[in-house]
């Protein structure tokens, strides 16, 4: 298929941008064993309000370039943000028995996501709103 190439190829940039702001966020936000992995809630929590920033930007309130989507929305946030890291953190803290903390981590972090990335929409939505408004 045609375009193919540049596809990949800013995903592939996105993610590889992402990637390195995320171990960024770890270097400078480091966790010890039995503590709550704030590096990766932290990056989770503003990742999901950033998508629902970027969806209702280029979904309501302008016509993106094809390629602006998956750059910033799969390349760069989806590199940014971590399932798996999470995954692997919420069994860590199972395993040293930290059971508390482990399912607070878990059930917390998909509660503050869900929240982050619907008040990235509604403040969006709201910003979007005014300045439209203020054009007319």
């Amino acid at each position: 298929m045609r375009g193919d190439g540049a596809l990949l190829a800013v995903v592939a940039a996105g993610g590889a941008l992402g990637s390195l702001a995320r171990y960024g966020v770890a270097q400078a936000i480091p966790v010890e064993s039995g503590q709550l992995p704030w590096a990766t809630l932290i990056t989770n929590v503003v990742g999901c309000f950033l998508i629902g920033v970027l969806m209702v930007v280029i979904t309501e309130v302008w016509t993106a370039h094809r390629l602006l989507r998956p750059f910033l929305g799969v390349g760069i946030l989806g590199g940014f943000t971590t399932f798996s890291t999470y995954a692997v953190e919420v069994r860590g803290l199972l395993a040293d028995g930290h059971y508390p903390l482990a399912f607070g981590y878990l059930g917390g972090s998909v509660i503050a996501a869900l929240a982050a990335a619907l008040a990235g929409m509604s403040l969006t939505r709201v910003a979007a709103g005014a300045r439209i408004g203020k054009g007319n």
